[in-house]
C-alpha cells in the first residue's frame, strides 16, 4: 500500500535546485538503516552499497543538470538523456566502469529505440496523451509505464523512474522525490507491484487508475522541500 506522512508545505520554487548534500544525507540514512532483510516486503531488496548511492548521486547530479539547463526530456530529440539517466544509475561517471559496460550499454541503446512494444516511442505517446493531468499524476504515470513488463530499460529502471519522477516535479518546482526510512517500505512494495503487471494484461487496464492516484498521492506526501535550494 503506498502510504506516507506528510511533509512540512513548502514554497513551489520557479527556479528550483536540488539539495544534493541533503538528498545524499537521506540516501545514505535508507543505506545504513533501512531494515532490508524485512520479510515485510513485497519483493526482497539487496541492500544498497556504496556504488549504488553514489551512482545514484550522479543521477540526481544531472537531473539538476537538465533542470538548469531547461532541457525538455520528452522533447523531440532528447530521448537520449533518459539513456544517460539510466546509465547513470548502473555506472555513474566512471569510464572506466563504463568502458566494462560497454556491451550492455549498447544492448541497452538497441533495445530502448528498437521496440515499438515499450520502448521509447510508446513512453513519449503516453507522456503527450496525458499532459493535462497535474504534475504529481504524469510522474506516477510515467513511473508506472517505465517499470511496467517489458521495461523500458534493461536493468536500473526504479532508479531511472524515481529520477525522472523528480526531474518532473523539480521542473515544475516542486521537490524531487527522495527515497528516506519513512517511505522506502512503500516505495519499494509499490515498484513490486508495478513489476507484477504485464503491460497489455486486463488486469493493468483496470487497476492502473487507482494505483497511479494513489501513487500521486503518495508523491505529494513525500514532498519535502529541504531537498529544494
Amino acid at each position: 500500500m503506498l502510504l506516507g506522512m506528510a511533509s512540512p508545505v513548502y514554497e513551489q520554487q520557479l527556479n528550483p535546485c536540488l539539495n544534493l548534500q541533503l538528498i545524499e544525507a537521506s540516501l545514505r540514512r535508507v543505506q545504513h538503516d533501512f531494515p532490508w532483510d524485512h520479510q515485510g516486503l513485497s519483493l526482497s531488496r539487496d541492500r544498497m552499497d556504496d556504488e549504488v548511492v553514489e551512482n545514484l548521486l550522479s543521477g540526481y547530479a544531472l537531473v539538476g543538470e537538465l533542470l538548469e539547463a531547461k532541457v525538455d526530456l520528452f522533447a523531440l530529440g532528447n530521448s537520449a538523456h533518459l539513456l544517460e539517466l539510466n546509465t547513470r544509475v548502473l555506472c555513474g561517471t566512471n569510464q572506466q566502469k563504463r568502458y566494462e559496460y560497454k556491451k550492455h550499454i549498447e544492448a541497452n541503446n538497441r533495445y530502448f529505440y528498437e521496440r515499438n512494444d515499450a520502448g521509447i516511442q510508446d513512453l513519449s505517446d503516453w507522456y503527450a496523451l496525458h499532459s493535462h493531468e497535474s504534475v504529481w499524476r504524469r510522474a506516477a504515470g510515467i513511473y508506472i509505464c517505465i517499470l511496467t513488463e517489458p521495461q523500458l530499460f534493461i536493468e536500473g529502471n526504479d532508479r531511472t523512474g524515481s529520477l525522472v519522477m523528480s526531474y518532473l516535479l523539480a521542473k515544475e518546482g516542486h521537490p524531487p522525490f527522495v527515497l528516506n526510512l519513512s517511505n522506502a517500505k512503500a516505495y519499494f512494495d509499490s515498484s513490486a507491484l508495478i513489476k507484477k503487471m504485464p503491460r497489455n494484461s486486463l488486469s493493468r487496464l483496470y487497476r492502473l487508475p487507482c494505483l497511479k492516484a494513489r501513487m500521486a498521492e503518495f508523491l505529494k506526501g513525500q514532498a519535502d522541500a529541504n531537498n529544494l535550494r
